[in-house]
Parts: C-alpha cells; structure tokens; sequence
C-alpha cells in the first residue's frame, strides 16, 4: 500500500473545555471543513470510517443523511484500541481505497473529553470503554479506575528498571508547553510552564503529577482520504500514506498479567509500517506521538525506534524532542499542552507540518513524518506520512 493513497483534506473546530453543542454538530462542522480543504463536495464521499464506532460523533447513517450521501460504498467502526483508533482507521480507509471500493473517504472524530464521559470516571462493563470488565473486577478493589493509575504502573517500572528520573518525565511535559506557545489554537497557548512548575503540581498517582497528565477537552477534527491518482486534480498538496500498522499487547485488557508490563502494541506496529514505507527512524523529520501521559510518550519513542529501550528518559532530556532538535515531538503541543481528540489533533498537525503550513512552529524542510496511536492497556498504531 506504499504511497497509493493520501490525506487530501483536514478540518478541525475550536477546543475548548466545555461546549454545548451535541458531537455529531462538532463532527459534522469538522467534516465539511474538511471537504472543503479538500476541493470536493460532500456528496462526493462513499465511505465513512469511524474510528471509536458512534462516540466518533455519529453513526455512518448520520454523515449520509447530513451530507446528501446516497450511495455509501463502504463504511467501518472500529473497538477497543481506544486512542490507536485514529491511525488505526487510517489504515483502514487505506486498504478500502486500494481494495478500489471507495473513492473518497471520510475519517471524523469528535472527543468530549471534558463535557462528556470523563477518562477518570469509574467504569462499568456496559460502557464499552476498552479494559472495563478488568478494570471492575479486579483493579477497583485495590482502588484503581483511572488511566493516570494503571498507567502509573508501567512508568514506575521504567524508572526502576532504566533509572528514568521525574525530571525526565518533566522535561515531556515542559517541551509540549512549549510547542502550544508557538500555537494559537492549543488550549495552553497563554500558559507557560517551568520545571519548578511541574515539580509543584500535584500528585495524581505516582510518579504522575498532574502536569505529567492530558487535558480534558471537547472538540472535533475530521479527515478525508482518496487514491494517490484521484489526489492529483484535487485542491490540496497531497500527504501520502506510506506506511501504517498496528500491534496489541498480550494479554491485551490486563496490565499486571503480561511477562514484560513495557511491551506494548508499538512494538509490533512499528516494524509493520517501516517495513511498509521501505523506511527506519533515521529517516524520519519530526513524529506526533500519542501522549497521554508523560511516561507513555517516552515509552513510544523507544518503541518506534528513535533510541533503545531504557534510553527515552536521557533521549527526551537532551532536548532531541523540541523544535530545532533532532525529532520534533508533537508540535501543536500534544494531548497534553494543545487538546486530546483521541489522537486525531496528532494526524491533522502531521499534515499540517507536510504541508509547510506549521506557521512559527514549522520543522524545517520537514519531509517525513510519524503519527503514533496508544490506547486501552497499550494497543499500539502508527502511520508514516510523507509530502
């Protein structure tokens, strides 16, 4: 599937914390804003890819009766990955596309993260929320229901067993803030942060501080995918898919189960979506890596290949991961410095950067770009973009 089909289109609303308009409003705004970046007309869609099923904002049947689609050649909702579930629907349309079923396809995501159902909220089986029949029957009675504290485990286990230190989780949190400086969209754009900063903020469950964790946002963004040959008469300089693959962890709902708590789905989907590109990490300009929460980000640098396992901490601390450094990581400022849409913030902001459209927070002669998904107990995507 190498460079055979691109993302010719984004759209995105404003993020905020606290909105009153239902998702499939915000969706749908963030999808037409798409079309239009695109050049193409609503109608012009015949396949709608979800990527968290109706929590995307709406189902496919809505997009088709808002958007004057009559004939949907193709439409998928995807499970329990979670935070993967963006670049995972990337693959998706991808094969869709190539597999000739679909010409344009349309790829919405809406996250009420703050207005909606909160991440640390106490789960039950009926939520559909990824892991929750774990999470109720056997982390509950020791008193863990957010992600904050079952991922908490994983980023202790990295600090003693690769003496990764706070102020290398720090330095994540400080080089996103960073990054929303330079972004008049990120919700933290006016709110600048020193290590003294994030070394005072409070404990949510160790070693997390709150500065080491996400925001909790409402907001919308949307894509639109075709073929590599229908991209050439369309409005937009094309961003090509040249590789994409996710990965699981086993057993994939349950943290404390598994024979090594830091392996996680990106070590399987990496490997794929190099191996798809014909590419390794050297060649890569900048990545958008799905950071949820400090240690996690480290944790997926090492994991798509950008250093060794045990090396994050001292990686992130040098300064490689800022502006002017060898990888620019997440420079919009991150789901935890610019607004959380599951990751799709992450794709639109690669496009943005292959586009040269990053304003003040453009990567140099940036060519090349990875996108990462991490989600539920460390299901894994990536996709590899290039201009």
């Amino acid at each position: 599937m190498r460079d055979k089909t691109c993302i010719v289109g984004t759209g995105s609303t404003p993020y905020t914390r606290g909105t009153d308009k239902p998702a499939l409003v915000l969706a749908l705004e963030a999808s037409l804003s798409a079309v239009r970046d695109a050049g193409i007309r609503p109608q012009d869609i015949d396949a709608v890819i979800l990527p968290a099923g109706v929590a995307s904002g709406g189902t496919a049947g809505d997009f088709c009766a808002n958007f004057g689609i009559r004939d949907l050649h193709y439409t998928a909702s995807l499970q329990e990955m979670g935070g993967a579930e963006c670049v995972a629907a990337v693959e998706t349309a991808a094969l869709a596309l190539v597999g000739g079923v679909a010409s344009h396809v349309l790829i919405p995501m809406c996250s009420l993260m703050f207005s909606g159902r909160r991440a640390r909220e106490p789960k039950d089986a009926s939520s559909g929320f990824q892991a929750a029949d774990t999470i109720r029957d056997y982390y509950s009675p020791y008193g863990v229901q957010a992600p904050a504290q079952h991922y908490s485990w994983m980023a202790r286990r990295h600090m003693l067993l690769y003496g990764t230190t706070e102020r290398q989780l720090g330095a994540v949190a400080l080089a996103m803030r960073r990054h929303a400086q330079l972004n008049p969209e990120a919700l933290m754009f006016n709110v600048p942060m020193t290590m003294d900063d994030y070394l005072a903020s409070r404990w949510i469950s160790e070693p997390y501080r709150l500065l080491d964790c996400c925001l909790e946002t409402d907001g919308a963004a949307a894509l639109v995918m075709t073929t590599s040959q229908r991209a050439r008469d369309l409005k937009q300089k094309p961003v090509f898919v040249s590789g994409v693959g996710t990965g699981h962890p086993y057993p994939s709902l349950d943290i404390p189960n598994r024979t090594d708590i830091l392996e996680i789905g990106l070590d399987r989907a990496a490997p794929r979506a190099y191996a798809m590109a014909g590419m390794k990490p050297a060649d890569i300009d900048f990545a958008e890596i799905y950071d949820c929460f400090t240690g996690q980000t480290i944790m997926q640098i090492e994991s798509a290949g950008f250093c060794k396992k045990g090396e994050g901490g001292t990686f992130v601390s040098d300064g490689n991961i800022e502006l002017g450094g060898t990888l620019p990581v997440n420079t919009h400022g991150g789901l935890l410095s610019h607004a959380h849409n599951t990751g799709m913030n992450h794709i639109v902001e690669a496009v943005t950067q292959l586009r040269g459209d990053g304003g003040a927070r453009q990567v140099r002669d940036a060519e090349i770009g990875v996108v990462t998904g991490w989600g539920g107990h460390a299901h894994g995507s990536m996709a590899i973009f290039r201009n």
